[in-house]
């Protein structure tokens, strides 16, 4: 098996994986570099870390019939390549599999999709390029984005797509066109996040980052563009 480096472990929840209970496993590493990560640490893909893998199964082993599923986050997860047998031995264990992604690597990501059961999908920005580069520190290629959304939406899997609304870098017409764009390739379920702002922001206000999430107008219209829409603070 390719091992896995990991950052850290979340033994039980209830919010990283829609009604099921979840352990979360955070890897190591991510190409981007979003101000608003509130998990720097997990930016490199060598940095330090004392988990071990196997010691992570063997929990698992103890927790069947206790737990529904294991989520895979970051970081970004398809940073790391032992993704996919890390992935197939937890199913082995019987339990699904969920994955947090902003869809950076969709040659990898159309591997991985195949065996999970529930992604959600980071929309950090409007999908075009300059505003993509501008939220992730220079870094992203937002036709690599789209080709992911693309693979997602193609292959039946359920997921959700998700905003963290920054009011540093968004507004309330960016939303309206991320929501338009999402709706137009057949997103079914779209949340807007509340931005927790970070120790290194002087800016953003509480205020301000309510008024994103809180404008009564622009939900009205989120509600009438998904299945499933709401606001997560």
């Amino acid at each position: 098996m390719n091992p896995i480096r990991i950052g850290g472990i979340e033994k039980f929840s209830i919010v990283d994986f829609p009604n099921k209970m979840a352990a979360v496993v955070f890897m190591q590493g991510c190409p981007w570099c979003c101000p608003f990560c509130h998990n720097v640490q997990l930016q490199d893909v060598s940095g330090e870390t004392n988990i071990v893998w196997q010691k992570f199964i063997d929990f698992l082993g103890t927790r069947k019939g206790v737990l529904d599923a294991v989520v895979f986050s970051g970081g970004e997860p398809l940073v790391q390549k032992g993704l996919i047998d890390a992935i197939k031995e937890v199913k082995a264990l019987g339990y699904e599999i969920g994955l947090h992604t902003g869809g950076y690597r969709p040659e990898f990501f159309r591997e991985v999709v195949e065996l999970v059961d529930w992604v959600g999908f980071d929309i950090k920005a409007p999908l075009e390029e300059n505003r993509y580069k501008v939220v992730t520190g220079g870094i992203a290629d937002v036709e690599k984005v789209k080709e992911s959304l693309n693979i997602l939406i193609e292959s039946g899997k359920s997921f959700e797509c998700r905003t963290t609304c920054d009011p540093r870098f968004l507004s309330i017409d960016d939303l309206y066109e991320i929501a338009d764009t999402l709706k137009g390739l057949g997103v079914k379920e779209y949340y807007l996040q509340k931005y927790r702002k970070v120790e290194s922001d002087i800016d953003a206000s509480e205020i301000k980052s309510l008024a994103l999430v809180e404008n009564e107008q622009l939900n009205e219209y989120l509600k009438n563009c998904f299945d499933v829409f709401d606001v997560r603070k």
